[in-house]
């Protein structure tokens, strides 16, 4: 089959499956945002803690103290015109940048979802979503089109897919296949659940959860664009989404991912959902069917912005395998893990113990952690080196202004990984002070005493 990329730009297709994806997300938006207040995060995550992990890159990002509950409250406004229509462009730009800001204030809170919603409203941000059912519109019929390149909904799909797939890629390893790990020590731990509880216990049933969970984030994504197994698809997406949110601590993801899913319908469905909504609110949809055509004009700006989503979708498809680029075992080090749809792999606890030394008299005492981190914080620095670096600097910095001449901070850490005995995890003779982050292998990090196959 040919492609040729020119026909394919030119190729049109609804907006009103575009304007839904915008009234849904923005909706799901607001309701995130509204959930993390409601549940005092912003305070517990953001506002009490004395120290916070930074994004290699964004050290600069700083809670704001109480303002934090201003910037959120800009974000979950933000994200309500977003989904009216509402001052479109401005909206998105701003929910854009302030949900990120927020996303990178603590690498503690790391979710593939938070970083899936910056990506999806960094697109947005340069697709038309509000020319048909929004408020732009309403005021503007200069702004009203019917029709709007295919490209522009294609995009969103194709960052779908790439969630999914590349989830179900990362599932295909001798821990998840052949060990049923970590399902087999998460499952169990839900067997008080009325209906499927006691099945939870079974061994059949870790295995059956572990091979069905990677065979659906490797298929989906072709079970929704195949028009005949549309429906189909959707109904395992809301089965495997409702299912994973009653055994699994993910907060909106599974919605999000159920709404999402819904733009790989034909568009009939959302016209007939607007309709629905005009109805009710007393509008005439009529209005948006004006049979206007969004044609482009190919100037330098349209080609220049169609040339950077490109880049921008080819820089998505190729991160995630940064990986590859780093020695040891992906799961032990975390090199190359975060940002590549690695979701719920590993069961991973530790243990560091940080010893401080006086380069002068060589007096040395340990750390009490909870003095410095919240109880959510310390147990994400045991098992991850980039956290045992930042922290471990962090504590040279503390000590220095604390008279300690110049302290040397050296870390004693175990760490079990998907079910297995401890190991020793890093380098207890190196002083971490003396190295640095960066995107270089950290020769610090012990072997991991195993092997796990696959992706």
């Amino acid at each position: 089959m040919n492609f040729n990329l020119n026909n394919y730009i030119n190729k049109y297709t609804e907006a009103a499956t575009l304007a839904f994806f915008r009234l849904a997300f923005g909706l799901m938006m607001v309701l995130s945002i509204i959930r993390f207040i409601s549940y005092g995060w912003v305070e517990k995550l953001y506002i009490d803690p004395k120290f916070h992990f930074t994004f290699y890159g964004f050290e600069w990002v700083k809670p704001l103290g109480n303002y934090t509950y201003l910037l959120f409250f800009i974000c979950g406004l933000s994200a309500f015109f977003v989904a009216l229509g509402y001052k479109y462009r401005m909206a998105i730009i701003v929910f854009f940048f302030s949900f990120t800001y927020i996303e990178l204030l603590d690498k503690t809170t790391y979710l593939n979802h938070y970083y899936f919603i910056s990506i999806i409203s960094f697109l947005l941000i340069f697709l038309p979503a509000n020319a048909s059912f929004s408020i732009d519109a309403f005021k503007n019929k200069n702004l009203v089109f019917q029709k709007i390149p295919s490209w522009n909904l294609d995009i969103l799909k194709l960052m779908l897919g790439i969630v999914y797939f590349y989830a179900g890629l990362a599932k295909l390893n001798s821990d998840w296949l052949i060990d049923a790990m970590p399902l087999s020590i998460w499952l169990p731990g839900n067997a008080n659940l009325p209906l499927i509880g006691s099945i939870l216990e079974k061994t059949w049933a870790h295995y059956s959860f572990s091979w069905i969970g990677a065979l659906y984030d490797l298929a989906i994504p072709f079970l929704l664009l195949y028009r005949r197994t549309r429906v189909f698809a959707f109904v395992l997406v809301v089965i495997f989404h409702i299912l994973t949110r009653i055994l699994f601590p993910i907060g909106m993801f599974p919605y999000i991912m159920i709404v999402s899913s819904l733009i790989f319908f034909d568009s009939s469905l959302h016209l007939l959902f607007f309709k629905k909504i005009a109805s009710v609110l007393k509008f005439s949809a009529e209005y948006f069917e004006n049979g206007k055509t969004k044609i482009q004009n190919y100037n330098g700006l349209y080609k220049t912005k169609v040339a950077f989503l490109m880049a921008f979708m080819a820089f998505q498809l190729a991160f995630p395998f940064r990986y590859l680029l780093y020695p040891q075992e992906l799961f032990w080090t975390e090199e190359g893990y975060r940002f590549s749809w690695r979701v719920m792999l590993m069961e991973k606890a530790g243990y560091a113990n940080f010893i401080i030394t006086d380069s002068k008299t060589k007096n040395s005492f340990q750390v009490n952690n909870s003095q410095f981190l919240t109880t959510f914080q310390e147990k994400q620095m045991a098992f991850q080196p980039d956290f045992i670096l930042e922290y471990a600097h962090y504590l040279h910095d503390y000590y220095s202004k604390q008279g300690v001449t110049n302290p040397e901070v050296r870390v004693e850490s175990y760490v079990a990984l998907n079910g297995r005995l401890s190991q020793p995890y890093i380098n207890s003779k190196i002083n971490l002070i003396q190295e640095y982050e960066s995107f270089k292998h950290k020769t610090w990090i012990l072997p991991f005493n195993d092997e796990i196959k696959g992706f």
